[in-house]
């Protein structure tokens, strides 16, 4: 891979610079040729929060992404893309301040990769309420990178749609709604928006099949509905985007029941479960094991991925946090980009 990939530093008052850093440390070759995004001294503070009675690894800064390749191995290149914080934020706690280290960080990997100057964005865990506080008006990630994508091709928001991927080696999940609150999600589920989810699932994963996915479509209400006794929106939603998917030559199936289909799926039946809302399909993947779970968004015309986690501020500082989700998360970034 000729061009870097770029880390960003997720929220500094959380556990994305310690687990960053393990990656480095414990993962030197999967890590040649990235770089983190964000800011030195907090990735300085992340990396003796894991050195434990090592020295930490060393911290070296870099004036642009194509200095990645050259910094010697057991050293972090950092690129300080955010405007550096007089004092460092408090570990553990959500400020303002730390919110806005961490967007700055996400923005500018967004830019360089709708630019060309990266290969992949891999994004370690921000908060969503320190995002607020530094007055960005977006509840995640992706909605943010949706954002970015559309006014760098010129388009209105509704012109780039974009959906969520939680993958491990046992299951694929992608959801017709995401940060929204569950009212709001149940409006959601309209024949247009679960089709579009249809195309968009079936464009990504044929892309790293080789082959056309088989997709299971899970239902909304319990047993699926039961036939329109327990709610309509399969009836006149779901199973009419899967008809009209299958007619476009989507492998898709379903209404299914969403208290089985995972596990379907998870045996082998089906590539990939679209669930309806956030938590239908987030609690199998995660159940799981985060530990190997990763979050990709699907319709960007940039690679990004991501540890399935969050900041994890109970544990932030201590040294403790497990980089093996973020490990996953660069593994496929790679393979995405290649």
């Amino acid at each position: 891979m000729t061009k870097p990939i770029a880390i960003t530093m997720g929220d500094p008052a959380g556990i994305g610079p310690e687990i960053i850093a393990k990656l480095f440390a414990q993962q030197p070759a999967l890590a040649r040729g990235c770089f983190v995004a964000g800011d030195v001294q907090c990735m300085r503070r992340g990396a003796a929060a894991v050195a434990g009675s090592q020295p930490p690894l060393a911290v070296a800064g870099i004036e642009s992404a194509a200095e990645a390749a050259a910094v010697p191995p057991r050293c972090i290149p950092v690129l300080q893309v955010a405007l550096g914080a007089a004092v460092l934020p408090a570990v553990g706690v959500v400020s303002a301040e730390a919110g806005r280290l961490a967007a700055d960080a996400v923005l500018w990997a967004a830019r360089a990769a709708l630019r060309g100057e990266v290969a992949a964005v891999v994004t370690a865990p921000l908060h969503k309420e320190a995002l607020s506080a530094a007055g960005l008006p977006y509840p995640g990630h992706t909605e943010l990178l949706q954002a970015e994508a559309a006014a760098h091709a010129g388009v209105p928001l509704a012109r780039m749609p974009v959906r969520m991927m939680l993958a491990n080696d046992e299951l694929r999940t992608v959801l017709v709604s995401i940060h929204v609150a569950l009212r709001d999600a149940l409006d959601s589920v309209t024949r247009e928006n679960v089709l579009e989810t249809l195309r968009i699932t079936d464009a990504a994963l044929a892309a790293t099949l080789g082959r056309r996915p088989r997709i299971a479509v899970a239902g909304l209400n319990p047993h699926a509905g039961e036939g329109g006794l327990f709610g309509r929106e399969e009836i006149e939603a779901i199973a009419p985007a899967v008809q009209a998917a299958r007619a476009g030559g989507i492998d898709a199936h379903g209404p299914f029941a969403p208290d089985t289909v995972f596990m379907r799926a998870r045996r082998g039946e089906f590539d990939v479960v679209v669930a309806m809302y956030h938590d239908q399909g987030l609690i199998p993947v995660k159940y799981l094991g985060v530990e190997q779970g990763v979050n990709v968004t699907l319709g960007l015309p940039l690679v990004r991925t991501s540890p399935d986690h969050g900041t994890a501020f109970d544990i932030a500082g201590t040294g403790q946090a497990d980089a093996s989700s973020l490990e996953a998360a660069l593994r496929m970034a790679r393979k995405l980009a290649a």
